[in-house]
């Protein structure tokens, strides 16, 4: 599974995550990330809000509940063997 850095928005610290799985909905990218590849692992989807033709993608994590649980069903479907839970 690959593992990716992400700069946090002061660009002085970076996180890594587990990239659990990727979809396109609407023509915006979504990320599912994990902190480990263990059974009970933290998950977030990500957002992909940066411009089309932008050299980087930039990614914030989905905080809006209808649109979370909504890409939430997209990657369960897509995974198929994965439960995402909200905590």
């Amino acid at each position: 599974m690959e593992k990716i850095a992400f700069s946090l928005e002061d660009g002085q610290e970076t996180v890594e995550f587990y990239v659990l799985d990727q979809v396109r909905i609407s023509g915006v990218n979504y990320l599912l990330v994990a902190d480990s590849t263990e059974e009970d692992a933290e998950a977030l989807i990500l957002k992909d809000t940066a411009a089309e033709d932008a050299a980087e993608s930039v990614y914030e994590i989905v905080e809006d509940d209808t649109q979370l649980r909504a890409i939430a069903r997209v990657f369960e479907e897509s995974i198929g063997d994965i439960e995402l839970r909200e905590d």
